[in-house]
C-alpha cells in the first residue's frame, strides 16, 4: 500500500462536489473510496468517515422537514447544516494535508 496524502485531500474536498454540480457530495467520494481503499494506506479510515459524515447529514436534512412548521426551525437548521457540511471537508482537507487525522461533527457511525 502507497501513502497519497494527496488522494486523501482530493477525497475530502470531492465532498464540495455538489457545489459545483449540484449533486455528488456522497457519490464521489464513495466512488473514491471504494476503488481506492485497498490501494491508499488510510484511505479505508478516511473514506468511512467521509460516508458517515455525508449520510448524517442526508438524515439531519430529513429531521429538519418537520421541524419548518415548528416556528421555522427546519430552515435554520438546513442553513446550519449547509454551512457544516461546506466548512468540515475544507477544514479535514487541511488537516490532512498537514498530516492530521479528519474529524466531522453530526457524524453517526453508519460504516464502521
Amino acid at each position: 500500500m502507497k501513502t497519497d496524502r494527496q488522494l486523501l485531500v482530493l477525497t475530502h474536498l470531492s465532498q464540495l462536489a455538489s457545489l459545483v454540480i449540484g449533486c455528488g457530495s456522497l457519490i464521489l467520494p464513495l466512488i473514491i473510496w471504494l476503488t481506492q481503499k485497498d490501494k491508499v494506506y488510510d484511505m479505508d479510515a478516511h473514506g468511512k468517515a467521509i460516508v458517515n459524515f455525508q449520510l448524517s447529514i442526508v438524515v439531519l436534512y430529513f429531521v429538519c422537514v418537520p421541524l419548518i412548521l415548528l416556528f421555522g426551525l427546519g430552515f435554520l437548521g438546513w442553513f446550519v447544516l449547509g454551512l457544516v457540511s461546506i466548512i468540515y471537508p475544507v477544514i479535514n482537507a487541511v488537516k490532512v494535508s498537514n498530516g492530521e487525522n479528519p474529524e466531522y461533527p453530526l457524524s453517526f457511525n453508519f460504516i464502521s
